[in-house]
């Protein structure tokens, strides 16, 4: 390069040039990152101290008793359906997820014209004082079957007069049996960004629009993304009704043991709703602290190699399954979920369940999901989790592909269409996505690195 030459390149409007140039092309790569990429990949996974990780387990394990010395208010209670989180998160190790045994009984009252919010919470099955104790019987008797009255005739000589048909009774009242959920791996899906959530939606939705002008109508259906009331993007809960991991531990605290967190009060009886008073929480800031820790750095299911179960996972994509069951969603590795709401069976058959449509009054907020609409469930570990489905009422994981008759009608059919062989080797590869290996999943002496 000549000595003219060089300094050219030095003057200023060529430095200018230069800086101009990067900047566009910084520019571009950052707007197609925003639009077309999942958000920021999870680099690095959750990590805690040996002592807060090994203090989180003995909270998580403890069975806890009404006044626990370990309490720092009222101990277990007043209503309860278990008395340690390891009672209903155990298979394959604990923190695993539940047996049908443990189901709890979540419940929603829809709104009426006396009253106008929607009302959910759960069925406790036992409680401190034998009075507190909650049943559907009691449940029923404090949320009854709505009846109308008959409208008036019409008067005397006028039966030509239309009179409105009698409004049918209302059942205000929804009933799910639930099971518990494995925990494995949980803090990484906390790191998730919800852009990537919110990304997938829309591209997909994008994509399906493009086969509709075409005239293509066939397709798994987009789903819905699932909001809090609040406005966030919900990543835990069968119906992602809750944003973070930390509001997800604070509410099965209060609702399924009965601990106050400093974060959330304990559940009293649903028909003693004036029993609630200022009780002090029963897990302090620091012991709080410590079971989200316990729970967040739980590690990550495993996916066991094998021929059958490589020739599976090539299976589990052609009939489309990973359209919903995602393998990798914002930056973390073989999830197998987009954490989207579908409707998985068929909703005509989910409706029939709960009798007549709901009147006008009784319309669910917007961000409460329909009940024939379920999160995607993560299928990482998902061998070590039977019975399946939300409820448990799946006993295989045959059976379970059989069950998605709604959205993923599509999908169901092609897989009815393979071989048997074909089919066997798709359910060896689900059979290959293991919980934690048991020495992985002891965090006593396991330190942080």
């Amino acid at each position: 390069m000549s000595e003219s030459t060089y300094r050219s390149w030095r003057s200023p409007s060529s430095l200018r040039w230069l800086v101009g140039c990067v900047a566009s092309v910084g520019l571009v790569v950052g707007l197609a990152w925003f639009f077309l990429a999942d958000g920021i990949p999870v680099l690095w996974g959750p990590m805690a101290s040996a002592e807060s990780k090994r203090a989180g387990r003995e909270l998580f394990e403890h069975e806890w008793t009404p006044n626990d010395p370990m309490s720092s208010g009222d101990g277990l209670g007043p209503v309860f359906n278990a008395k340690s989180c390891a009672a209903c998160h155990f298979q394959g190790g604990v923190g695993g997820a539940g047996d049908r045994k443990h189901n709890a009984t979540h419940f929603e009252v829809l709104p009426t014209v006396q009253r106008r919010e929607l009302i959910s919470g759960v069925v406790h099955t036992s409680s401190v004082a034998p009075g507190d104790r909650e049943s559907f019987k009691l449940l029923r008797q404090t949320f009854p079957i709505i009846t109308f009255p008959a409208p008036p005739p019409p008067p005397p000589g006028q039966n030509c007069i239309m009179v409105p048909p009698q409004k049918p009774p209302f059942d205000p009242l929804r009933t799910e049996s639930i099971q518990s959920p494995a925990l494995f791996g949980i803090g990484w899906i906390d790191r998730i960004p919800t852009k990537s959530i919110t990304l997938r939606a829309q591209r997909r939705g994008m994509n399906l629009a493009m086969k509709e002008l075409t005239g293509d109508f066939s397709g798994i259906p987009v789903g819905k993304v699932p909001y809090t009331s609040d406005g966030r993007v919900g990543k835990f809960g069968w119906r992602g009704q809750f944003a973070t991991l930390e509001e997800f531990v604070a509410s099965a605290c209060a609702n399924e043991l009965g601990l106050g967190t400093p974060t959330m009060p304990q559940a009293v009886p649903f028909h003693k709703p004036q029993a609630a008073t200022e009780v002090a929480p029963d897990l302090t800031k620091r012991q709080f602290r410590d079971l989200l820790a316990f729970v967040d750095t739980l590690p990550k299911p495993i996916e066991v190699a094998s021929e059958a179960a490589s020739r599976g996972k090539v299976h589990f994509s052609s009939v489309g399954c990973a359209v919903c069951h995602a393998p990798d969603t914002g930056g973390v590795k073989n999830v197998y979920s987009d954490f989207l709401l579908y409707k998985v069976e068929d909703p005509v058959a989910v409706a029939a369940q709960y009798g007549q449509t709901p009147p006008p009054e009784s319309k669910r907020p917007d961000n409460v999901p329909e009940p024939a609409e379920w999160k995607t469930p993560p299928l990482w570990g998902v061998a070590d989790s039977a019975p399946y489905m939300h409820d448990g009422s799946a006993p295989t994981l045959a059976s379970a592909i059989q069950r998605h008759a709604g959205d993923a009608k599509e999908s169901k059919a092609a897989y009815d269409k393979l071989t048997e062989a074909e089919r066997g080797d798709l359910i060896k590869f689900l059979e290959s996505l293991k919980a934690p290996p048991s020495e992985e999943s002891s965090m006593v002496a396991k330190v942080t690195r």
